[in-house]
């Protein structure tokens, strides 16, 4: 009888280390997020499933990321890093002071005027970041929800793995 206990505790081993694997793996380095609406359109649509990098914390100007924002998962893209100033004027985008093209923005994609002092800061904090969607008329992103702490990220993406027909970077 302890024989053949033994011997199903052998055979399950292979099988918990397999799942153990699988849970550290989604849990601290790669994980499927879905897009929810209509806030990163025409980048990412609705439905399309993305690879989220959970290990890459340097984030960059026009990254894609994903926080949590009280109960729900966004995707937006960072604007502003800590110690810049935002705004935006006629449709464009000056970091501190300085012009910077929005390239995966389409033309008929429009952002009202719009100053970071609005949100009662000069420039933005250690460990904070300005985000928006793609799609600026229709996007809750800092202009409505504030800076983006840095502990809310849960990563960023660059890859689509659904549809098949746009898997790839984006």
């Amino acid at each position: 009888m302890e024989k053949k206990e033994t011997n199903i505790f052998k055979e399950l081993i292979p099988y918990i280390i397999i799942v153990i694997i699988v849970v550290l793996f989604r849990s601290f380095i790669m994980t499927p997020v879905e897009v929810e609406g209509q806030s990163m359109y025409s980048t990412l649509k609705n439905g399309e499933i993305l690879i989220l990098k959970k290990y890459d914390k340097n984030y960059k100007r026009f990254d894609v990321i994903v926080f949590k924002n009280e109960k729900d998962k966004l995707i937006k893209r960072v604007i502003g890093l800590p110690g810049e100033s935002v705004e935006y004027k006629d449709n464009k985008l000056y970091i501190n002071g300085k012009y910077v093209k929005e390239k995966f923005l389409k033309n008929d994609q429009q952002t009202y005027d719009f100053s970071l002092e609005e949100l009662g800061y000069k420039k933005i904090p250690k460990n904070y970041y300005f985000v928006l969607g793609d799609n600026r008329t229709n996007s809750t992103d800092s202009r409505i929800i504030g800076l983006i702490n840095s502990k809310q990220i849960t990563g960023k993406s660059d890859f689509i793995i659904f549809p098949f027909t746009k898997i790839g970077k984006f």
